[in-house]
């Protein structure tokens, strides 16, 4: 039986995956800060190395267990940020594999939740066995590169967070209590309102190299900057027709996804109200 090995397997995402290797049929142990078993121990006899660390944590612990590491290993993370990882992984003498699960640890399981993957350096009937560990879960895998990855994640979680956050931060400047704004909201409305409770019901440090630690978020937030000031101006200037020409030209935009986005938000609201 081959073992798996999850660095950092005591915390919340470790743990989910802890059960999803073993019904794959591996062995899997775990280390953590208070557990008998080190980092160290799990690189030096594990086939599967996954190090699942907050992100500001991965690239030393990878540097830390490096000397125990071998070319018969597969080396991986569960990163939200891929090319400074992948690039340490890859100093390494193991096979390299980048995974980016794209939900937090509070799902119920992997089906319909997405997985992507960078390979690196890794044989491909290696990726195919790991990577069928998450399709045999009825999870979709997405197959990139780094850079790749960390461009789109640039909008998927750093606009989106960016975005996120100056909407609560708008709201708490303005003296708009979240208490007292529910009153007056609607399904809609709580949905959009509880995305951002939900992200603020979480730790900084999860967020903050998201933002800070992906170079390419600078120019994306520089961008959401600029639209927000073209916004600004056809807002404050009332002029009727240049707010149907910016909405428009961004419906154009979204149309491939508004019948899809319409269906996923109309069930969302049904479940809200439905008793």
């Amino acid at each position: 039986m081959r073992k798996v090995g999850i660095i950092g397997g005591t915390g919340a995402m470790g743990r989910f995956f802890v059960p999803v290797f073993s019904r794959a049929g591996f062995e899997v142990e775990v280390s953590g800060r208070s557990t008998p078993r080190t980092n160290r121990d799990l690189a030096a006899d594990s086939d599967i190395v996954i190090i699942s660390v907050p992100i500001r944590e991965t690239v030393p612990v990878i540097e830390e267990i490096t000397p125990f590491l071998s070319a018969d290993q597969v080396l991986c993370d569960f990163t939200s940020l891929k090319v400074r990882p992948v690039a340490a992984m890859l100093k390494t003498p193991s096979q390299v594999l980048g995974l980016h699960p794209m939900f937090g640890p509070g799902v119920s399981s992997l089906a319909g939740q997405t997985v992507i993957a960078t390979p690196s350096r890794c044989a491909a009937p290696v990726c195919t066995e790991i990577l069928d560990v998450f399709r045999n879960e009825g999870a979709r895998v997405t197959v990139t590169t780094p850079e790749e990855h960390d461009r789109v994640m640039a909008v998927i979680q750093g606009l989106m967070h960016f975005s996120t956050l100056v909407v609560a931060e708008t709201m708490r400047s303005a003296g708009f209590s979240p208490v007292e704004m529910q009153r007056f909201t609607s399904p809609v409305y709580r949905i959009e309102t509880g995305i951002v409770g939900r992200i603020l019901g979480q730790e900084p440090d999860l967020y903050g190299p998201i933002l800070q630690e992906n170079p390419v978020v600078g120019g994306v937030v520089a961008s959401f900057v600029r639209a927000s000031e073209r916004l600004a101006a056809v807002v404050e200037g009332g002029d009727a027709e240049a707010f149907d020409a910016f909405f428009r030209a961004n419906r154009e935009f979204f149309l491939p996804v508004i019948p899809e986005c319409t269906e996923v938000t109309d069930r969302l609201i049904a479940a809200l109200v439905d008793p």
